[in-house]
């Protein structure tokens, strides 16, 4: 724990950091990659040239300087980034790489603003935030360890079967290059898959739910092909190069947005590619014969709508599923390939009688997380019972909702 003194000089500095907070990550993510391109192979380069990570990061630098005293209120965020961080098995030597160019960007930042006061504030505040990091994440990476199945680091597996799910969605079926059990994996779950595509400059790593039941001999991840680059560089090489038989890298099962035990209704609602997580905890909870489990499936039109056959061959007398198409071709037909057009609405909602006292699961695109959270609020649905996976930097879900 920071001392007081420590603690004071911290959170005096979160106006700053809240003002010039953007001007130091990107400065930090400069110095990093320059004197470290190693890391590129980790990081998601694309959200770096989009800027969003390094704005998450500058709200993440200042929300720290404002809960310094009260740590258990970033809980929730400190075990988000520890899962993510040991996806990519982030090494505990990477800490104080970071620390070092964080407080050179502070200093040139700041400039005479940043006494060395503040600098020795900063090092034992970030010092102390680093060594919890390093814990947590070694505890993680010694619980997986311990799996049948289980690893640290990465493996290599075998793509044994490809199939093409929806227009835009393909599925990769996966199992150990080296014939051992793939690992387990709760219900929600992500992998980071690593790829070294020719005529690059560094490795690419991805996050990508496991889009199957946790109850089979392979593990799944069905991906979605982006538009335009460098948004698609790794999901158009997976589409269009890898195949079956041939290699991928995958690190250890990870993330916390996961089924809860509770013997209330669910309602998984996905947007686009945000069905990927949804379908393997909509598999675990198809098996409840006494649950009753609504699934709203928000699709474009029937081109990307993925998984239909598969969905109704799980139905049972306790599930509903209904699908919401915004752009529906002319051969779609209303009552028959989906049942409701536009947007997903409170409507929607009180149309099919979902109880707000529901657990309530969603995934999809920053519009489509941000309309779903607000209805769900709106509808006075408590908080602990709303769980969602963002596809993006950590937490910038709640800075487009800011």
């Amino acid at each position: 724990m920071a001392s007081k003194k420590t603690i004071e000089i911290v959170k005096s500095t979160a106006p700053v950091l809240e003002q010039h907070g953007e001007a130091i990550t990107k400065l930090f993510y400069q110095f990093l990659f320059t004197n470290h391109p190693e890391l590129k192979d980790v990081f998601n380069m694309t959200h770096q040239q989009k800027g969003t990570q390094q704005k998450v990061l500058a709200n993440a630098i200042f929300q720290y300087a404002v809960h310094i005293d009260k740590l258990e209120m970033m809980k929730g965020a400190v075990e988000s980034i520890a899962q993510k961080h040991t996806s990519l098995s982030i090494p505990k030597e990477a800490y104080p790489i970071v620390g070092k160019y964080l407080l050179i960007a502070i200093k040139e930042v700041l400039g005479t603003a940043a006494t060395s006061e503040i600098i020795d504030a900063w090092e034992e505040a970030y010092n102390d935030l680093s060594a919890i990091f390093i814990q947590r994440e070694e505890d993680i990476y010694t619980e997986r360890e311990q799996y049948t199945g289980g690893y640290r680091g990465s493996k290599k597996f075998l793509v044994t079967k490809k199939v093409k799910e929806s227009d835009v969605i393909t599925s990769f079926y996966l199992k150990r290059k080296d014939g051992e059990s793939v690992p387990p994996f709760i219900p929600g779950q992500y992998i980071a898959l690593t790829v070294d595509i020719l005529n690059t400059t560094h490795k690419h790593t991805r996050n990508y739910s496991l889009s199957d039941s946790n109850e089979k001999d392979y593990l799944r991840i069905s991906v979605k092909k982006e538009s335009g680059n460098p948004e698609g560089i790794v999901s158009n090489y997976l589409h269009d190069k890898i195949n079956e038989g041939d290699i991928l890298e995958l690190g250890m099962p990870s993330g916390e947005f996961t089924l809860k035990e509770t013997e209330k209704p669910i309602v998984l609602i996905s947007g686009g590619i945000g069905v990927t997580p949804l379908m393997s905890i909509f598999k675990k909870v198809s098996t409840r014969e006494s649950q009753k489990v609504t699934f709203i499936q928000c699709v474009l039109n029937s081109d990307t709508h993925a998984f239909s056959e598969e969905i109704h061959e799980l139905l049972n007398e306790n599930i509903t599923t209904k699908t919401v198409y915004s752009l529906p071709l002319t051969e779609d037909i209303l009552g028959k390939d989906y049942d409701y057009k536009g947007y997903l609405t409170s409507e929607i909602f009180e149309d099919l009688n979902i109880s707000p006292d529901s657990y309530f699961y969603f995934c999809g695109p920053t519009p489509f997380m941000a309309n779903t959270l607000s209805i769900l609020e709106n509808l006075g649905v408590k908080s602990e019972q709303i769980h969602y996976e963002f596809f993006g930097p950590v937490e910038e879900l709640s800075l487009s909702l800011a």
